[in-house]
């Protein structure tokens, strides 16, 4: 198991709409071949910066599975026009949880 977290800056003023879209775009992920699961986090000091973090079975589950379907294209049409920059991706294992 592996999560992607992407780290989204969002233009200011635009958070409730950009928290509208992605929980729009949430069946698309949870819909996806090897995805386990989905997590929004907003920042307290920085309240137009998002932590989206989606566990996926293997990393190719992402960057190759879902990114070629219409999932991904819908979730990007709803979520991109919120978009201050591009989104940072990266995936990461757990080496250590309680």
């Amino acid at each position: 198991m592996i999560t992607e977290i992407a780290q989204i800056e969002v233009q200011p003023g635009q958070e409730q709409g950009f928290e509208e879209a992605v929980a729009e775009a949430l069946p698309h992920f949870l819909a996806a071949d090897g995805c386990h699961g989905v997590d929004l986090l907003r920042g307290v000091e920085h309240p137009s910066r998002y932590r989206l973090m989606v566990r996926w079975e293997t990393v190719e589950h992402h960057t190759v599975t879902f990114r070629a379907s219409e999932g991904f294209a819908r979730w990007r049409a709803l979520a991109e026009p919120y978009f201050a920059v591009a989104p940072q991706v990266e995936h990461v294992h757990s080496v250590l949880a309680s």
